[in-house]
């Protein structure tokens, strides 16, 4: 259970990335909210995984989940780069990810 609490929120800090970009600076009032009440959610369930894992376990797949997230609806929705030297890093950070649960006994 703290590992699928640790997913969502991790897709939470996903939706809170993108959605930043589309509060314009927080001058849009309902993706304001919906990114608020992300960042909130997200690190509430951080919180409560971290109750059963490492904290640094918890912080680098909650960051990872994040960051591989944010990169590909990046590459998705706001047409980035996708190189092939970034999406080896991504998985890269995906390996780690999959690493730490492998190490990380619950």
């Amino acid at each position: 259970m703290p590992w699928l609490l640790l997913v969502i929120a991790g897709l939470l800090e996903v939706g809170w990335a993108i959605g930043l970009k589309y509060t314009e600076g927080f001058t849009r009032v309902v993706p304001s909210v919906l990114t608020l009440a992300a960042m909130a959610g997200s690190v509430f369930l951080l919180g409560l995984a971290m109750k059963s894992l490492p904290v640094g376990t918890s912080y680098a797949v909650w960051v990872g989940v994040g960051a591989v997230g944010t990169a590909i609806l990046g590459m998705v929705l706001f047409n980035e780069p996708a190189s092939a030297g970034r999406l080896v890093s991504l998985g890269l950070i995906v390996a780690g990810i999959v690493g730490l649960r492998l190490a990380t006994p619950v």
